[in-house]
Parts: structure tokens; C-alpha cells; sequence
């Protein structure tokens, strides 16, 4: 038994991804020719991934919202997840990026299942609003510019149902949140955000220590 949550030393950390990473070969690949670019610490690990697709299946989602898309991984993460009916709704500005990201789709056979709009994410968030659409999607995964981090959680939080779930991305942001003489404007905009999630009632919350850090937000009734 331990009260504190135990630091992953490579051993560790290796025997993790052994006993409980079962990561499909396309996301594998995608993952790998990631790894080779210059922004590769963007992509997500492995084992998140996977994470997101296990409370996908518990929320049996159908409609999703994939905001930051980068080279595709948590798109197709969440995509394999899904019932055949299912959708993943994916928002990004950068069309190279998500060349990437439409070859694994392709490749996994899932592109029926995910709409890539390029353009910015709140001008798409606020369309899905003025459209009607609050509280019609189950789940949403936050990992984009973290100066509009705020912003998107008040959207996500609008567009998603009673009992849906939004994910939240890098919140730990490599521990500089924790240290009060980092003043950046993305850190300090994550912790004012941590603070504000903290205290929020209209959600149910746990941070968890994957990753760099994800929130997890339940929308209560």
C-alpha cells in the first residue's frame, strides 16, 4: 500500500506499457513516424491513449470532439474505440500535420468515423452552439494552444450531455505549474485553469498523473 502515487522510474515505467499497453500496429506506426519529427513531444503516450479509449467505451460515446489534432493519434484512438455509428469530430488549423493524421485514418479504415475541420477551434465550437447542438456530445479531448484552454473547456463544457466527459491535456505542463516563479503565459494560464476546474460544481473532477497531466471533467445533471 502506498498515500502518495508512486514515481515511474524507465524500469517501471517499462513493466507499465508491458503488462497493460495493447496498442494496435496503425497507431504503433503513426506514433513511430511521429517520434521522427521535430514536434514529437506533442503526440500523446501511449498508454493515454488507451485510457481515452477505455472511458470511450465506458460512456458507450457515439459523438466526440478531437480539439488539437497534431498528427491523429488521439483521433484514432478515440475513432477505433467507437461503435460503427460512432464520430470524432477533429479540430486543427495545420494542414501538414494532419496529412499525417489522414494516412493512419486511411490506413486504420476509420476516416467514415472522423470529420477534420480546418479551421480554428473555437469558430467551430461556437457553429456546433449556434447550430443547436449543446449537449449532444458524450466526450471531448482539450489538447490545443493552452492560451485558449479556458475557452475551449466553456465551449466543450456547453456541447457536451449531462454525464459526458471532457479531457484535458498536459495540466501538470512538465511541473512548471506547480512553480509560482514561472510567470509564461501558457503556464500561467494552465494554472489559473487548474484553479478554476478545482472549485468548479457544474463538473466532477479528477487530475490524473499521465501523460503530462489530464483532467478529467464530468458534467454533473
Amino acid at each position: 500500500m502506498s498515500d502518495v502515487t508512486l514515481n515511474l522510474t524507465p524500469d517501471l515505467y517499462h513493466y507499465l506499457q508491458a503488462m497493460s499497453l495493447r496498442e494496435p500496429e496503425v497507431l504503433r506506426q503513426l506514433r513511430e513516424e511521429t517520434h521522427k519529427m521535430s514536434m514529437s513531444q506533442m503526440q500523446i503516450s501511449p498508454e493515454q491513449g488507451q485510457f481515452m479509449g477505455l472511458l470511450v467505451e465506458l460512456l458507450e460515446a457515439k459523438k466526440t470532439l478531437d480539439i488539437g489534432v497534431f498528427t491523429g493519434y488521439s483521433a484514432l484512438a478515440v475513432a477505433l474505440a467507437l461503435p460503427e455509428e460512432g464520430k470524432v469530430v477533429a479540430c486543427d488549423i495545420n494542414g501538414e500535420w494532419t496529412k499525417v493524421a489522414r494516412k493512419y485514418w486511411e490506413l486504420a479504415g476509420v476516416t467514415r468515423k472522423i470529420e477534420l475541420r480546418l479551421a480554428p477551434a473555437l469558430e467551430t465550437l461556437q457553429r456546433f452552439l449556434d447550430q443547436g447542438e449543446a449537449g449532444t456530445f458524450d466526450f471531448a479531448f482539450i489538447d490545443a494552444d493552452k492560451a485558449n484552454y479556458p475557452h475551449y473547456y466553456e465551449k466543450c463544457l456547453a456541447l457536451v450531455r449531462a454525464g459526458g466527459l471532457i479531457a484535458i491535456d498536459n495540466v501538470l505542463w512538465s511541473g512548471k505549474v506547480a512553480d509560482l516563479s514561472i510567470q509564461d503565459r501558457d503556464t500561467v494560464t494552465l494554472r489559473e485553469l487548474n484553479q478554476t476546474l478545482s472549485t468548479d460544481q457544474r463538473v466532477t473532477l479528477s487530475l490524473l498523473p499521465i501523460g503530462d497531466g489530464l483532467s478529467l471533467a464530468r458534467k454533473r445533471p
